[in-house]
């Protein structure tokens, strides 16, 4: 431990503390669970043989068998996601892996799965945050017949990873692992997308060069390329020892990739009960891990969406984590890596430089990570500096490149693109909020100007057309925080308000909504807390106010005074429909629901980290 940086030191030990109670719950209950084990020794004949009757004679023998493992796959398969189309054959794939092991898998269930990039600006976005609880949920049902030894999860996308991993803690007395399926290859630079959706913003160019660019872009199987909340989790689940290392941006349908998917559904069996080395998810999943994905998404840039998803995730451990932590943290942490949208290089280029393991390297190599945090494969975090290679078809590790292979996509830990990490909080009269500092300029990280206060994502288009905002200001877009519609990212905003930056306007957003890991150049204070519609002062500021952003200070506030901010009414939300597109299911979600800070959940009652 002396090798460690002190302020993660520090903030491992305040998390430890913070944590006690809740934590001491969570190892209580799995432990009384793993008493039980093998699970499925407990079920009766009826019960044991409805869970095995569709197998064929040999897993049905080996299922009966106790020191036989049987392995449950959680599958988040669909083809409409690219990220996921090639989970297809997975789970056929994985049985045949699995039985030269001796042992059986099957389907344990599936969990939906839905596009973010497909219903941005749509009603069905309003349903995008509310998926991942509703996904925990799902995960815990398929797992719930308690016929496993242990669990691979097929999941990759922004709530999908986070949904499978906090359901899959409600059983951590059984070992977990994620199997990534990889990303595209690269199409059109982002660079040059972004350029053409401003010009269509502006109307100068047409629907079909949009779409000809969007296709371009995204164009074949495999994750979104840019450095999004999808690879921001594959990111996460290194950095927490739940994936093999190195494997999470492969490209899918390559013979590598098809050897970590054997390895992955063959080493599952290394590390059940049955096997003498058993590493139970809730017991990888601790402060050490919990604190080593936010340092691996702070010196990465990563999504924004994790200030929300990690909190939720560490409490279903029984971890308590706040904004402060990711705060604190940020600011021993350098920025090293410089991938779309605080670069301009995509996931194929970082991971060509030297990827995960270089990074993970250069971290700990600063005392930056908990080198000796438990893990799903190798003896400790320590072991995650390799990286996967084919020799003669079989798979091997070797040791990571010493040195970053492109210097302008991964740093050293020494020469950091930034000193501090991408993530700050921003605090004030206005509330609680982050800013991906990463991903802006340092000429734009600090935006004073009268307030545009608007009620929803789609009003800014008037406004813009009408010439309205060729000014400085800060757009004001409140009632889209959980309780108002469910927290939908607010990817419209981003090309109007880059235009205006480009004709050399100074201009802010300030937002109870999410705007996600494609958070761009527009300094954004976003998942401001307490929102809009849980009595936050965001329904009080008015159009003229003096709104102060300073991204260097970590200030947000409205500089009217308290008195006169007490004395004005609460503004209400526009009339917006919240039935159509299935929304009307998710009401009491809305009415219950935690703030953003809280992890925007349903499924956790407790008092503010």
């Amino acid at each position: 431990m002396s090798n460690l940086n002190s302020t993660l030191e520090q903030v491992t030990a305040e998390i430890i503390a913070r944590s006690k109670a809740a934590r001491g719950d969570y190892l209580d209950q799995i432990s009384a669970n793993q008493k039980q084990q093998p699970e499925r020794q407990q079920l009766s004949c009826g019960n044991l043989a409805h869970g095995f009757a569709a197998c064929d004679e040999t897993d049905k023998g080996r299922i009966r068998m106790l020191n036989a493992s049987n392995i449950g796959i959680v599958t988040a398969y669909n083809d409409m996601l690219s990220a996921h189309q090639p989970y297809a054959d997975y789970p056929d794939k994985i049985k045949a892996y699995v039985r030269e092991m001796g042992c059986t898998a099957q389907v344990a269930g599936g969990v939906p799965a839905m596009c973010d990039g497909v219903t941005q600006g749509m009603p069905g976005m309003e349903l995008s945050l509310f998926s991942r609880d509703a996904i925990a949920q799902a995960t815990a049902i398929s797992l719930s017949h308690q016929m496993f030894d242990g669990v691979l999860c097929l999941g990759i996308c922004d709530k999908i990873v986070p949904g499978l991993l906090i359901g899959a803690l409600r059983f951590g007395h059984v070992p977990v692992m994620f199997v990534p399926a990889g990303p595209m290859a690269t199409g059109m630079s982002n660079k040059e997308k972004h350029r053409i959706r401003q010009l269509y913003a502006e109307g100068k160019v047409g629907r079909e060069e949009l779409l000809e660019a969007e296709s371009a872009s995204y164009h074949s199987a495999g994750t979104c390329t840019f450095y999004g909340t999808a690879n921001s989790n594959q990111m996460l689940m290194e950095a927490m020892g739940l994936q093999l290392p190195g494997g999470s941006f492969v490209n899918p349908d390559t013979p590598l990739r098809e050897a970590l998917t054997k390895e992955a559904a063959q080493h599952i069996t290394r590390i059940t009960r049955q096997s003498g080395d058993p590493r139970p998810l809730g017991e990888v999943v601790d402060e050490r891990s919990v604190v080593n994905g936010i340092v691996a998404l702070l010196a990465s840039g990563g999504s924004t969406n994790h200030a929300i998803h990690l909190v939720t995730i560490a409490r279903a451990a029984g971890v308590l984590i706040n904004w402060t932590d990711f705060n604190t943290l940020s600011g021993a942490v350098p920025l090293l890596a410089r991938v779309y949208p605080n670069g301009q290089a995509d996931i194929n280029h970082f991971h060509a430089a030297g990827g995960t393991s270089y990074l993970f390297q250069e971290l700990m190599s600063a005392g930056l990570m908990h080198a000796d945090a438990r893990t799903v494969w190798g003896k400790s975090m320590a072991d995650f500096t390799v990286e996967p290679t084919l020799q003669d078809d079989k798979l091997v590790w070797k040791t990571g490149v010493k040195e970053s292979l492109a210097p302008d996509v991964i740093a050293q830990v020494e020469k950091p693109f930034d000193k501090e990490g991408g993530l700050r909080l921003l605090q004030g009269n206005l509330g609680r909020g982050v800013i991906k500092i990463s991903a802006v300029a340092e000429e734009h990280r600090v935006i004073e100007g009268p307030a545009v206060v608007l009620a929803s994502q789609h009003s800014l288009q008037e406004k813009f057309d009408s010439g309205e905002l060729n000014k400085d200001c800060v757009v004001i877009v409140r009632f889209q925080g959980p309780k108002a519609n469910g927290m939908p990212e607010l990817h419209k905003l981003t090309p109007l308000l880059g235009v205006l930056q480009d004709r050399g306007f100074k201009v802010a957003l300030v937002t109870d909504g999410r705007m996600s890991g494609a958070s761009g150049k527009v300094p954004a204070a976003i998942h401001v807390s307490p929102e809009a519609a849980a009595g936050g002062i965001l329904n009080k500021v008015q159009d003229g106010d003096w709104i102060v952003l300073d991204g260097n200070k970590g200030t947000l506030e409205c500089r009217v005074s308290a008195e006169e901010l007490a004395a004005r009414p609460a503004a209400q939300p526009e009339e917006q429909s919240s039935h159509g597109v299935g929304r009307e299911l998710f009401t009491n979600f809305r009415r219950i629901v935690s703030s953003a800070e809280q992890g925007a959940t349903v499924l956790f009652d407790y008092d503010e980290a």
